[in-house]
């Protein structure tokens, strides 16, 4: 079976689920954030796991410095899933958490942009094994 298709599909679905979460939450739509967040999260998991069978189908040291910029930028974006998991939780307590929420989850989607372009540009460098 050829992970690559599921892999997108699941790579797509998260940044989708990530913009109807923005939007959610900038609405305060409070009961369908949360939906969204927890259905993004079980994507993004979903897209790292096939994520991690597409690089074994490649020779990613071959596509050098790329490879170690992409395997951390992709550890860094998902470590920082946590900072808006944390004040989310502390924007339920006290609103006033509301705006750091906000930056946060801004941080976020840098962050998951970055680690899918420098993703992108790693598998396009790096050769495909012959099976």
């Amino acid at each position: 079976m050829n992970p690559e298709p599921t892999f997108l599909g699941f790579l797509g679905l998260t940044v989708a689920l990530l913009i109807a979460v923005a939007i959610t939450g900038k609405r305060g739509r409070l009961r369908a954030h949360l939906v969204l967040v927890l259905a993004a999260l079980c994507s993004l998991a979903s897209a790292i796991y096939f994520a991690l069978q597409v690089g074994q189908r490649y020779d990613l040291e071959a596509a050098g410095a790329i490879t170690p910029i992409h395997m951390t930028m992709a550890r860094v974006a998902t470590a920082s899933y946590l900072l808006p998991l944390v004040t989310g939780l502390l924007t339920l307590r006290d609103r006033r958490h509301r705006r750091l929420h906000g930056r946060f989850a801004a941080v976020v989607v840098v962050l998951t942009v970055a680690a899918t372009v420098t993703g992108a540009l790693m598998l396009l460098m790096a050769p495909r094994i012959a099976s």
